[in-house]
């Protein structure tokens, strides 16, 4: 079974995990601020140590690719690269939203009735989001999404959706008295969750370039115009 290491720095909460194949082996958390740089190498070090592992010992690493905070995501994707690269391993990449998804899914009872849709805080009234079901499929893709009163509108008639993430709280107050707007406070990015997607990316060979990988920003998108209520046209895929 392949021994993985995941990586998960896209917000202020720092975390690693190990797992051997789909078996969690350990993990680690830090919820202070700015502390990624100085942390995350140590934490790594003790865990494999913890778990009485090496890490001439691991099959690949797995990182939280964004979208998310752009400094956070440098520093986990520049540790994984070194990693691989050191190490000559597989780098993987796994969506920072999927990972939250997969939290609420495991969260709430006969998930298969709702939707799920992960808000990353990008400013002001601005969240990175996505739009799943409860397999992971897309019902509408990640993007930039400036939140007002019809976002979501449509979809919100038709079905529950659950709303999650540090973006979420904002979302909640245009939200008011619809039944259908379900929001977990409790959900944040997990070295966990990274971890349990990123053994289906392995056994698929589903690797990146560990020479050219950059984590997922949004940034092109971020700055456009086009950017602005996306999540309220229904889905055309």
């Amino acid at each position: 079974m392949p021994l993985l290491l995941a990586l998960e720095t896209s917000s202020n909460v720092c975390s690693v995990a190990l797992y051997k194949g789909a078996d969690l082996l350990g993990a680690s958390e830090l919820q202070i601020e700015k502390s990624h740089s100085s942390h995350i190498t140590v934490m790594i070090s003790q865990l494999l140590e913890n778990c009485g592992m090496e890490l001439k010992q691991l099959s690949a690493v797995a990182v939280s690719g964004g979208p998310g905070s752009y400094t956070g995501l440098r520093i986990g994707s520049s540790t994984a690269k070194g990693l691989c690269y050191s190490l000559d391993i597989p780098l993987l990449e796994v969506s920072t939203l999927y990972g939250l998804a997969l939290q609420a899914i495991h969260s709430v009872p006969e998930p298969q009735q709702y939707l799920f849709c992960p808000m990353v805080d990008a400013r002001r009234m601005e969240v990175y989001t996505c739009l799943l079901n409860a397999n992971l499929e897309e019902q509408l893709p990640v993007a930039p999404v400036i939140l007002d009163e019809q976002t979501l509108k449509e979809q919100l008639e038709k079905q529950p959706i659950v709303f999650f993430g540090n973006g979420a709280a904002k979302f909640r107050t245009l939200t008011e008295g619809n039944e259908n707007a379900l929001f977990i406070e409790t959900i944040q990015p997990s070295a966990k969750t990274i971890g349990q997607l990123a053994l289906a990316r392995y056994e698929q060979q589903a690797f990146e370039d560990i020479a050219y990988y950059e984590p997922f920003y949004l940034k092109d998108v971020y700055i456009t115009s086009a950017s602005k209520n996306i999540l309220t046209k229904q889905n055309d895929v």
